[in-house]
């Protein structure tokens, strides 16, 4: 029993930290496209790098959380 509460505990935590990651990603999303006008006609080199880095931070995060998590 104790082996068994050991491992949920541990995937809730996993789980909560690839949602937190994975909400505050939308949220960045979101605010781009909003209010930053990602996705206009008008979009800058700029614009599209921003998007591009904040998914790349995505990415880091997502295989620092899998990776520190499985130890």
């Amino acid at each position: 029993m104790t082996l068994h509460m050991g491992i949920t505990t541990k995937v809730r935590r996993i789980m909560n930290k690839l949602t937190l990651i994975t909400i505050l990603y939308v949220i960045g999303v979101l605010i781009g496209a909003l209010f930053l006008d990602v996705w206009g006609a008008e979009t800058t080199f700029i614009k599209t790098m921003s998007i591009f880095l904040w998914t790349i931070i995505f990415l880091i995060a997502l295989f620092y959380v899998d990776k520190y998590e499985k130890k």
